[in-house]
């Protein structure tokens, strides 16, 4: 794919997941929330780190189900901590406990995945970046809906953490309009 977006690079892991997941929009629950926690991992890292972890991350997490990791406690932070194939940084692990639990609550009141998609009514918000200097690290939205997210409980989910997530979730379309992808993912919203 000739003209994809810079950010990528040429690793055939980044490349995959460009052309692939980034900015495909995101309607479950339990996905949107396993990728709000990853993004909140990569805070001081970079996304690539992640990336290469990811399954071991999903294995050490038990597939991201937050209605396991919310009943965890100091027991399951100390083993996590010994879990050399993923990031072992105990504020992250603990706010991925806390963040289970405020998932909960969110998901029995409206569902997760409506809570966050009624910032975009619905819809992802589609922009016409042409070059990687256009494209902000973060929004007035984003930082709203950062805000929202940390009175419900959550932590490791800063403006810059937010709209990052919000670009991979599709509720944002980032992708350049060079890149093929602009159009392909402007399609697959509801």
């Amino acid at each position: 794919m000739n003209d994809r977006c810079g950010w990528c690079g040429t690793e055939e892991i980044y490349v995959d997941y460009h052309d692939t997941e980034w900015g495909v929009p995101e309607y479950d629950s339990r996905a949107l929330w396993e990728k709000l926690i990853l993004d909140g991992f990569q805070a001081g890292l970079s996304w690539i780190t992640i990336l290469k972890k990811r399954d071991a991350f999903r294995d050490a997490f038990e597939g991201f189900d937050p209605n396991i990791i919310a009943g965890w406690g100091d027991t399951d932070v100390e083993r996590l901590l010994q879990n050399t194939g993923i990031v072992r940084h105990r504020g992250k692990i603990e706010a991925t406990i806390g963040n289970a639990r405020a998932w909960q609550k969110i998901e029995q009141r409206e569902g997760f995945d409506t809570f966050l998609w009624k910032y975009f009514d619905g819809k992802p918000l589609q922009n016409d970046f042409r070059s990687l200097s256009d494209v902000p690290g973060f929004t007035p939205l984003s930082t709203q809906i950062s805000k929202d997210l940390k009175k419900e409980g959550f932590k490791f989910c800063g403006p810059t953490i937010v709209y990052a997530f919000a670009q991979a979730c599709g509720l944002i379309n980032d992708h350049l309009v060079t890149c093929p992808r602009h159009d392909e993912v402007k399609k697959l919203a509801r």
